[in-house]
């Protein structure tokens, strides 16, 4: 129970490790915590130049875990992720040279900039945790998470997620531009001489560790979820499956998820057992990128968003 309860204690202190470079950003850093804890894997959405690399690097600076970037284009081959086989002509052996994907921490930028061929590359490492090279399967390391990023606002020239790969992600966060107040808190910062590539000289250092996401798995584990609490995770997924609007609703992996970032909400805020509001908190990063609408309906401006707002408010709530 000690090693719960300072594992609770330092992930809590991440968050403000985080937020000492990355300013006005506090509900995608919760969600990469959230998501971390959960052994899920996030999409984040949001322009250029909001801090999403920085948030990631920060983010794996405060837990002293090994983390990769990959910037993906075009021409990204499968194998440029996953690894390949190399022939050593001394011996006349095949040696397996490893790819970016054994990390800890995977940024995958841009992934939507790179062919179907190469985003299902990742669907194995993403669901099995290992890769398959040559008919040999290969673990990779423990905590393994992918954090992919995408450009709401430019398409051409992208290959947009299909569904089955965006149901992989736990969380889909948006990370919007920050308010005035976030934003010269950001100008400030740089005034003051910081270097986004030298994190620890801006006084992110490692207050959390690999041992500490373990023991947080375990602690969850232990979160109770009543009858009822259930009941509403299954109202909520199977409303969505019927509105005219939608075309694709929220898949049974879909409840998972909620009620597995719901039980790790609760225990990042101190309790052994989810309530209703942890549900509706985590309904929107966990839906949103689970629901296809249909054409007429995107057409006339209705957004996930704005379905999930209709599916919470039409939902009864458990007392």
């Amino acid at each position: 129970m000690e090693t719960q309860d300072s594992a609770l204690e330092r992930l809590s202190a991440l968050r403000g490790e985080i937020n000492k470079v990355v300013k006005g950003q506090d509900a995608v850093i919760t969600g990469l915590v959230i998501g971390l804890i959960a052994g899920g894997h996030v999409l984040l959405e949001g322009v250029p130049g909001v801090a999403k690399t920085l948030t990631v690097r920060a983010l794996s600076a405060g837990l002293s875990l090994k983390n990769t970037r990959v910037q993906f284009t075009p021409d990204l081959m499968p194998g440029d992720l996953t690894g390949s086989l190399i022939f050593n002509s001394q011996s006349s052996t095949f040696t397996f040279r490893e790819g970016p994907v054994f990390t800890n921490l995977l940024l995958a930028d841009e992934i939507n900039r790179t062919p179907p061929k190469t985003q299902s590359a990742l669907l194995e490492a993403m669901e099995e945790h290992q890769v398959s090279i040559d008919g040999v399967s290969r673990e990779l390391p423990d905590p393994f998470m992918v954090i992919a990023t995408q450009n709401p606002v430019e398409y051409e020239g992208t290959y947009p997620l299909p569904e089955a790969q965006l149901d992989r992600f736990l969380l889909k966060l948006e990370v919007p531009l920050p308010t005035r107040e976030a934003e010269l808190e950001v100008v400030n910062l740089h005034l003051q001489g910081f270097n986004p590539h030298d994190l620890a000289g801006a006084g992110v250092h490692a207050v959390a560790s690999a041992e500490d996401i373990a023991a947080a798995k375990e602690a969850v584990k232990q979160v109770e979820a009543g009858a009822e609490v259930l009941g509403y995770i299954v109202d909520l997924v199977r409303a969505t499956r019927h509105l005219p609007q939608v075309e694709l609703g929220v898949s049974p992996r879909g409840a998972t998820a909620l009620l597995a970032t719901s039980r790790v909400w609760a225990w990042l805020c101190g309790r052994n057992f989810v309530t209703p509001d942890d549900v509706k908190s985590l309904v929107l990063p966990t839906f949103r990128h689970r629901l296809r609408l249909r054409a007429e309906a995107e057409m006339e401006g209705v957004t996930a968003q704005s379905i999930l707002d209709t599916v919470l408010s039409a939902t009864p709530v458990p007392r």
